[in-house]
């Protein structure tokens, strides 16, 4: 294993990390995207609407169409 210049590790099916874990933890789910944190998203990052909805496809929690 070692990492690229960009800090990924090689070969990309490693699963290997740091792991930090506390008593108080709880895992959480991260619920579909809507279109207004879209819109909010993409005025922040300085993309458009189309350009987020794109990359972020698979995570909206409504139609792009």
């Amino acid at each position: 294993m070692k990492l690229t210049e960009s800090f990924a590790m090689w070969p990309g099916a490693i699963g290997s990390g740091w792991y930090f874990s506390h008593p108080d933890s709880k895992y959480f789910a991260v619920a579909q995207i809507q279109r207004d944190q879209v819109e909010d998203y993409a005025l922040r990052k300085g993309m458009t609407p189309a350009e987020v909805e794109r990359w972020l496809a698979p995570n909206l929690g409504y139609d792009a169409d």
